[in-house]
């Protein structure tokens, strides 16, 4: 890949719904203003920086498919065209923010020191092309989970050196975050679980994973970070029981360990789609608790059974996630990280550029239904009326905890006539398929 082909596309503008020009948004207008706020300040897109600048293609049966080096052999070189490369491609796109992992943006050294003096070098120029492009870092975070060392866990493991080498990547990660402005830092716990409770001290494991994000917020407040710390939700793969299996398992978790006022979720499509859940279903479960801190926008393959990190293109997901996030307030420290890659036969820079419009088109016009569908209110006004019951009478003492389960028995063999209204799950659906499509 190279930077001259990104310049020779140009910037992506906003053409409408019915133009055919490839390289041209339909649905993003950036500056469009819904809802009292510009288009662009509602959705907060992020490049992801491992799959759009490091990621190959290799997959576990076949080699890489596309060159990431940039035309530079020496590694430190080579981490600088990618960084120019990436800032570039935010640049066309108009993406204001990114997103990435420490061993993302730097090579590795000969030991952990020269490996932390080559991170520093390349956060100063990453620094630099942030003031010449003028965008933004939305979250940053450390790779615990790909060198061997992590092969049995981090902040997890059994072994003591691990868990504090993992520490001083994510102390650093975190230096690297509050000097580049960002204002999430995320935890992806890709080895923190077990293969098999033979060899596991499962408490043990949780209580150090506990002590450890204590230590990273303790660490962080301590230097100013004011941003939200984010746990990334995924119940298996690499690991076969990952502790933060889900969005309301990472919540029990941090309210047990007293964390819930520093933490947020930072909430995955497909990882929600391997918890056996939607993703709709994963944001809702954060926003109850105020709890929804940035998503990770992509979709799985529905005939694949893991990970597979497509860049979005259901509308009815996105548009059921924008809804959602209109609902609980909309994004405050968080935003709309792309942690999609493209197919592996889709190799060229042309490529990568259209599966960006693609996905940021996709949660554009989900934005644009979400908006239609609470301004319709028929769907509101339906779950409202649904549980109206609980606004008047023996309802509305069991909302204000005002009954004792005594009078809810005497209440209850006064009871006669009973009917439960029907849920018209049918008729929601057939309203959410007009305003689609209509």
């Amino acid at each position: 890949m190279k930077i001259e082909d990104l310049r020779k596309i140009g910037k992506i503008q906003y053409k409408g719904s019915k133009n055919k020009e490839k390289f041209s948004f339909k649905h993003y207008n950036p500056e469009e203003v819904i809802l009292g706020k510009k288009m662009k300040d509602h959705l907060k897109f992020a490049m992801s920086y491992w799959h759009t600048l490091v990621a190959e293609g290799a997959d576990m049966f076949g080699e890489p498919a596309s060159d990431k080096t940039f035309g530079e052999s020496d590694p430190l070189e080579q981490f600088k065209a990618k960084a120019d490369f990436g800032f570039e491609l935010m640049n066309i796109l108009g993406i204001d923010y990114y997103c990435f992992h420490d061993v993302d943006i730097a090579p590795k050294g000969k030991d952990l020191k020269e490996t932390f003096d080559l991170f520093d070098q390349m956060v100063e120029y990453i620094g630099e092309l942030q003031n010449k492009y003028h965008k933004n870092l939305l979250w940053g975070t450390a790779n615990n989970f790909t060198d061997k060392k992590f092969m049995v866990g981090a902040a997890t493991s059994p072994n003591a050196n691990v868990y504090a080498i993992a520490a001083a990547k994510v102390k650093k990660t975190i230096d690297a975050t509050i000097k580049l402005g960002g204002t999430g830092f995320v935890f992806w716990g890709g080895r923190e679980g077990y293969e098999t409770l033979l060899n596991t001290d499962m408490g043990k494991e949780l209580d150090n994973l506990g002590k450890f994000l204590k230590l990273a917020r303790d660490y962080g407040r301590k230097q100013g970070f004011k941003g939200d710390f984010l746990i990334e939700p995924k119940p298996m793969e690499p690991t076969k029981h990952q502790y933060d299996f889900d969005t309301a398992t990472a919540i029990g978790f941090l309210r047990k360990h007293d964390l819930m006022n520093d933490f947020k979720i930072n909430i995955e499509a497909n990882h929600a789609t391997l918890a056996g859940h939607t993703f709709q279903h994963e944001l809702r479960t954060a926003a109850i608790d105020n709890m929804l801190g940035s998503i990770d926008a992509n979709e799985g393959d529905v005939l694949l059974g893991w990970d597979t990190d497509h860049f979005p293109i259901n509308v009815y997901g996105s548009t059921m996630a924008m809804y959602e996030i209109l609902k609980a307030g909309g994004f405050k420290n968080g935003g709309i990280n792309f942690d999609a890659k493209t197919r592996r036969a889709s190799n060229t820079v042309e490529d990568l550029v259209i599966a960006y419009i693609l996905g940021m088109d996709t949660y554009a016009l989900g934005l644009r239904k979400a908006v239609a569908i609470i301004e319709d209110g028929r769907l509101d006004e339906f779950v409202e009326v649904r549980y109206d019951s609980f606004n008047h009478g023996i309802g509305k003492k069991i909302t204000n905890e005002e009954v004792t389960l005594e009078e809810l028995y005497q209440y209850a063999l006064s009871i006669d006539d009973l009917k439960v209204e029907s849920g018209r799950q049918e008729y929601l659906e057939s309203i959410l398929n007009q305003i689609l499509f209509s």
